[in-house]
């Protein structure tokens, strides 16, 4: 099954966002969900995904299609499978956090770097 890059990035803000509700995808008794009006609403709020409101319900209809994402009384849920593509997502972002995170510490190597000046 292939996810197209904004149903990649839908899937990872969804996880993020029940992240920071502090229960997704963790076993506690208590899971705090969304519905699917108030989800869109933060996702054009973030101006980070430029799609419309329709193009965003397309979207999540698509990926309750490819059986990634389910509702409970309105309310959006990960399936298993989903759970196993977000945890893929977050390993992939992972390792591009720790690249940044690495170059930005500024920890040199024992070895002398060779650098050429252009003019």
């Amino acid at each position: 099954m292939k996810l197209t890059k904004t149903e990649r990035l839908i899937l990872y803000s969804l996880g993020q966002f029940y992240a920071q509700l502090n229960q997704p995808l963790q076993e506690k008794p208590i899971h705090l969900r969304t519905s699917k009006i108030a989800f869109i609403a933060f996702l054009l709020h973030s101006n980070i995904i430029v799609k419309k409101e329709r193009a965003l319900y397309k979207n999540l209809e698509e990926l309750e299609k490819k059986k990634l994402l389910e509702y409970q009384n309105k309310m959006i849920t990960f399936t298993e499978k989903g759970i196993l593509v977000v945890k893929k997502i977050n390993k992939d972002v992972e390792q591009f956090i720790k690249i940044e995170k690495f170059f930005s510490t500024g920890e040199k190597p024992k070895r002398k770097l060779q650098t050429v000046i252009r003019s």
